[in-house]
């Protein structure tokens, strides 16, 4: 099965501080942010809440979107 790479969305609560990020193991990473293990930025502003994933199979398309989201404006 080849690899699945996936850029995700984490919240803090509805309308809450935002999180992007990308992994190709998204059951592992989601429990390491809920565990407190995930990044110091998740662990400090409770962000915890998956509101987005988007899969992909190339590493680069993947990254190419983590750094368009992070340039996305919130409004």
């Amino acid at each position: 099965m080849p690899r699945r790479y996936h850029v995700y969305i984490l919240a803090s609560k509805r309308s809450g501080t935002l999180y992007i990020g990308l992994t190709s193991n998204l059951t592992a990473r989601i429990f390491a942010h809920r565990n407190g293990k995930g990044s110091e930025f998740t662990k400090k502003y409770g962000v915890t809440r998956l509101v987005h994933i988007e899969p992909y199979a190339d590493v680069r398309d993947t990254i190419a979107r983590e750094k368009a989201l992070k340039k996305w404006n919130r409004d």
